[in-house]
């Protein structure tokens, strides 16, 4: 019998809470933990998987150096002073322009990111590339424009809501939210509610659904625009919460008068009729709305953001109990980045705004390959695997060929690591202590600050420690009194007291307070995360501590050092905040305090979104008369965390999903080799069959096509995917990819 711990999940964003029973160093057994008060023990097969993520022979335990075509092991010291000076000669001969951070924590450690992106503030560069802005670059950009932050987000309050429309997410599937699979299986069984799914598949959300629209791929934002059309026409929107929480709706009713919503609602395939009764109780009752990369990695992303949006805002359900709701946040995810500022930068090739602080993996390949004079030459990936998790794996194989420095830090030697000068071992999610900032409750604030319950092989360091000493070697730390060392080893309330001393007489203290406290606190506690944890509550902002209050914090001076203790002593997480329900949209930073509903840079755009012009767009090319979506959430893929593909044996995980009307037509079979060929290129696969792909609409999941003891399981779908097909934010559209397929036999 082995020893039972507390932790959390990494492989979604969910990170349900999970005991574990460990023996002799190994995750054994795993289960759902009912303590944990935001998952109530619900867990589903990923989480039960974890002991793949963390025992695999892909893992990483000495620092390695790239000679020839080989590697070999190094020291940590002379990693580091290596990579040191390459790094800072890059920076000092070519601007801080040149270097990049890849990273951020991805889907279950979060607290590598402070260190990080100090690292690359202190050398002078603010080129943070990350899978925030793979995703929702257009729905983060129109939350600055609507709420006045792009970090505002308001999401469904599935607790309370009675009707539930859904634009392009697989819930039971993706999860996204709590317990999703348990919300939307009981809204769709209880009589007084319902479920209403969007989406060209006939996926396992919409097969439980109540009314599943199989729309035509890559026309929600028309459909969107025709669903607003429709309810003002009708004269359901609400005029009270329009007046008193909006502004600019004079502006916005022209783009729908006249709008022809019988012509729009044919092009997406729909019946009219059931889309306008949909519209009708979308408007008069309790209802929210869940869209996700069905839409936003699709044609008109950020439009389709916009209209979600203005959708939910003219109905009343923005900020209200049973619609979408702004949750509370320990720490926000980005930061606010208008592009309108002269201070936000741009990339240099492609002039693509931040976007949250971040950009758009989809732009790094071309940043690298430029010519000018500032472009990206050197580029730290932390915890990431872009050559199998972004668009256009070629585009990058050329791409970090070219850098004079290429440094990974990874639990694993993936293919991003295969690529680079520098291979760094990196502690595991269940080696170190480590958390996540996914605001997704309401009106509870979730934490769980997770802690080592492996112990590491080899040298590996928490992805914090190892920026910071980088950081360190770089000279971006002041000097640190010995004093500050021996309070730390004292206690916390000693050393609270001597930070505060010290740093009043040092003025770069607050621009490095990461790598301060790392060395220092983090020394004394074992952990540099954990060291951060303790400075973040020691300096949260206002709005989280008037939530803390709420969730029965003591307010005050001691308030920080008592949450910090409350949640390393809750292994499982707990509350640390509660928001006030009844006042929801005091969130909304907006100069005038309302959603604004005029955005002048989408207006043409949207004028020019109607029925005949997506008709002349939609018109297949005669050499990819396919669409391809590339990637698939499901519960036998989790981005590029799973190598050992041991945890899918026996099942079918990685084929093309098609239409029985398509294999027909292409005179292929059930289990069948294709060749699927794209704009970027050519994967060869197994045909699946189903009912879940629509005609002329294939599916290839994401996840796949890492090298594991030497055998390729799977393909890479980022091989069909160009960099290029993109918005104009970076977004990439993986779910509408024009292709061909072609029988093998």
């Amino acid at each position: 019998m082995g020893t039972i711990h507390k932790t959390g999940c990494v492989l979604c964003a969910q990170n349900c809470g999970l005991e574990v029973e460990v023996e002799n160093n190994r995750i054994v057994k795993v289960r759902g933990d009912k303590s944990n008060v935001r998952s109530e023990g619900y867990v589903c097969r990923k989480g039960m998987n974890i002991a793949n993520h963390q025992h695999n022979t892909d893992r990483l335990e000495y620092p390695l150096k790239r000679v020839g075509d080989a590697f070999e092991r190094i020291s940590w010291e002379q990693a580091i002073e290596e990579i040191g000076a390459k790094l800072k000669g890059i920076v000092d001969q070519y601007g801080p322009r040149s270097f990049a951070y890849m990273g951020g924590g991805g889907q279950g450690c979060h607290f590598e990111a402070a260190f990080g992106v100090r690292l690359l503030r202190g050398l002078g560069s603010r080129y943070h590339y990350s899978a925030l802005t793979q995703e929702f670059s257009g729905l983060f950009w129109v939350n600055g424009r609507m709420h006045g932050r792009q970090n505002i987000h308001a999401e469904v309050d599935a607790e309370e809501t009675d009707f539930l429309l859904v634009f392009g997410w697989n819930g039971m599937q993706s999860h996204q939210i709590p317990q999703a699979p348990k919300h939307l299986q009981r809204i769709a069984r209880d009589p007084d509610k319902m479920l209403v799914v969007i989406d060209p598949r006939r996926s396992e959300t919409a097969r439980i659904a109540n009314i599943h629209l199989p729309i035509r791929p890559g026309t929600d934002a028309l459909l969107m625009r025709a669903m607003i059309a429709i309810i003002l026409q009708e004269g359901w929107e609400n005029s009270d919460y329009i007046e008193k929480h909006t502004s600019g709706v004079k502006e916005i009713r022209p783009l729908f008068a006249g709008f022809d919503v019988r012509q729009a609602v044919r092009t997406c395939n729909l019946d009219y009729e059931q889309v306008r009764e949909i519209c009708r109780q979308f408007a008069t009752r309790r209802s929210c709305l869940r869209y996700d990369l069905g839409i936003m990695m699709n044609r008109h992303s950020a439009v389709s953001s916009y209209l979600a949006v203005m959708l939910l805002s003219i109905c009343g359900r923005i900020g209200v109990r049973g619609g979408n709701v702004f949750h509370g946040q320990m720490m926000p995810l980005g930061n606010h980045s208008d592009e309108r500022d002269p201070k936000t930068w741009r990339t240099v090739a492609t002039k693509i705004p931040a976007i949250v602080g971040c950009f758009p993996p989809n732009a790094m390949p071309e940043e690298i390959l430029s010519d000018h004079p500032e472009r990206l030459r050197a580029v730290i990936v932390s915890g990431a695997n872009p050559l199998r998790s972004y668009a256009d794996t070629t585009a990058y194989e050329e791409a970090f060929q070219r850098l004079d420095l290429l440094v990974t830090a990874e639990l694993a030697m993936t293919e991003t690591a295969v690529l680079s000068h520098y291979v760094l071992p990196s502690r595991s999610a269940y080696e170190s202590w480590d958390g996540t900032f996914f605001p997704m409750t309401f009106p509870g604030i979730f934490f769980q600050m997770r802690r080592p319950i492996i112990e590491p092989d080899g040298e590996p360091l928490e992805l914090g420690e190892i920026h910071l000493r980088l950081a360190d070697r770089l000279g971006l730390i002041p000097p640190i009194p010995d004093s500050l060392y021996k309070a730390a080893e004292e206690g916390n309330d000693a050393f609270g007291l001597a930070l505060l001393d010290y740093a009043a007489k040092e003025p770069a203290a607050l621009g490095a307070m990461p790598f301060i406290l790392g060395k220092t606190l983090g020394r004394a506690k074992g952990s540099v995360h954990l060291a951060a944890l303790w400075g973040m509550m020691q300096t949260a902002p206002k709005a989280f501590r008037k939530n803390a209050v709420r969730a029965g914090f003591t307010p005050g001076m001691g308030m920080g050092e008592e949450i910090f203790q409350k949640i390393v002593s809750h292994s499982e997480g707990l509350w640390v905040g509660k928001v006030d329900p009844d006042d929801n949209l005091a969130n909304i930073r907006t100069e005038d305090g309302k959603i604004n509903l005029v955005i002048p840079e989408l207006r043409s755009e949207l004028e020019s979104l109607d029925a005949e012009q997506e008709e002349a767009a939609l018109m297949p090319d005669p050499a990819f008369p396919l669409v391809l979506m590339a990637g698939r959430h499901f519960s036998m893929n989790a981005n590029t965390l799973m190598r050992n593909p041991a945890w899918n044996d026996g099942k079918r995980d990685c084929t093309l999903m098609m239409h029985a009307a398509d294999a027909e037509r292409l005179k292929v079979k059930d289990g069948q080799m294709v060749r699927v060929t794209t704009e970027a290129g050519s994967v060869e696969i197994e045909v699946e069959v189903t009912d879940m792909a629509q005609k002329g609409h294939v599916v290839i999941p994401h996840g796949f096509g890492m090298a594991y003891n030497g055998k390729v399981h799977g393909v890479n779908v980022n091989r069909l995917t160009k960099n290029t097909n993109r918005d104009w934010l970076g977004t990439p559209m993986h779910r509408y990819v024009p292709c061909r397929v072609e029988s093998l036999e």
